[in-house]
């Protein structure tokens, strides 16, 4: 009897079976997390794998420690209702809302050094048109002069192909200027255009929070339901990860980066706006800090720096873990260059930290 009879010892050059044999066809689908447990884990896991879990760790244990200190030493006010009122209702928040726009543009592949410069822009043209005309031609004045600088500075790279640093770079020393222009050197006053809603609305103190807290929330959930639920989302991580295989699959990159822009110069109009509400004033060339603060905040919290990779949640906790050690510096007394040191110093790390997480996803 041949092997072939038995149906038990097939020979190597026996045919195989049909395809029609094959009952059970694996897909992709059966991949996907169904529920809702498996949905969490999914998640924690794309979380952990863009370093927020890590850098929310790294914020719950500074907390703890300040904490403690502000408990057993009266002299570090930690604790005091003051002290977190300032700190998570009005610096976090300002600063989370430009590490978002930041983030968002980061994630795209491209920088704007001209932050700064374009929050005293649109801070002034807040003010001038808020004293002139009413806040409501204000605030859209302010938002459409930040978005018109980002997408002025956008279409300069993507047209010319100038790397984004360096364009923005000398875009920064141009807005600067330009505000001098409009402005002079004085500082700009919000006076007539000043009234009880507007500081309600943007600055508003309710005890145990204020209205830049809000701002945060709303902004964080918006963008993070837009760049990570939304496929023009999905199209900013495509383009900052490979903008030829972007382009390969329909996804024009020069659009996706314009866009990016553009949400990143509504974020510097909305932020410049909650900076002159609470200060009531503006110098021109004064918010220069915020640049570095901004791309550091993103980058701490996982933002690659070679584009395609980032969180929403990870830029705010990026935002609060900086905020939050200044603060304690500040508290303890500590000399103002050491504020520099540490930004200066937490970049270096949180880029090397980066590395090391991409080349664990790789």
């Amino acid at each position: 009897m041949s092997p072939q009879d038995t149906g038990t010892d097939q020979h190597v050059l026996t045919a195989p079976l049909e395809t029609g044999a094959i009952t059970k066809v694996r897909r992709l689908a059966d991949n996907q997390p169904v529920t809702t447990a498996e949905k969490f884990k999914d998640y924690i896991r794309y979380t952990r794998g863009r370093g927020a879990l890590e850098i929310g760790a790294i914020l719950a244990v500074v907390i703890i420690g300040f904490v403690i200190a502000s408990i057993a030493s009266p002299a570090f006010p930690f604790l005091s209702a003051n002290n977190l009122s300032g700190v998570i209702s009005q610096s976090i928040p300002v600063l989370a809302i430009l590490a978002i726009g930041v983030g968002i543009l980061m994630i795209a592949g491209e920088f704007d050094l001209s932050l700064g410069a374009s929050i005293g822009f649109s801070s002034i043209t807040f003010i001038h048109v808020s004293n002139s005309f009413g806040w409501g031609w204000g605030v859209l004045a302010a938002i459409a002069a930040a978005t018109g600088i980002a997408l002025i500075n956008g279409l300069i790279v993507v047209i010319t192909g100038i790397p984004s640093f360096i364009a923005t770079l000398g875009m920064a020393f141009f807005w600067t200027g330009a505000s001098i222009f409009i402005n002079g050197t004085a500082p700009a006053l919000l006076r007539k255009g000043k009234d009880e809603a507007l500081v309600t609305l943007f600055a508003g103190d309710f005890g145990f929070f204020r209205s830049q807290l809000v701002w945060m929330i709303v902004v964080g959930v918006v963008a993070w339901f837009f760049l990570h639920r939304h496929k023009l989302g999905n199209h900013i991580f495509a383009v900052g990860g490979n903008a030829s295989a972007a382009r390969a699959i329909s996804i024009n990159p020069l659009k996706v980066k314009l866009l990016s822009y553009a949400l990143f110069g509504a974020m510097v109009g909305l932020a410049s706006i909650l900076i002159s509400v609470r200060t009531s004033s503006m110098q021109p060339g004064s918010t220069e800090d915020y640049t570095l603060m901004a791309i550091a905040a993103a980058v701490v919290g996982g933002t690659s720096l070679l584009g395609g990779r980032g969180t929403i949640i990870g830029m705010i906790v990026g935002a609060a873990l900086i905020r939050i050690i200044e603060n304690g510096l500040i508290l303890g007394k500590a000399p103002g260059f050491y504020i520099q040191l540490f930004v200066g110093l937490i970049i270096v790390v949180a880029a090397i930290f980066n590395k090391l997480m991409e080349g664990k996803a790789s």
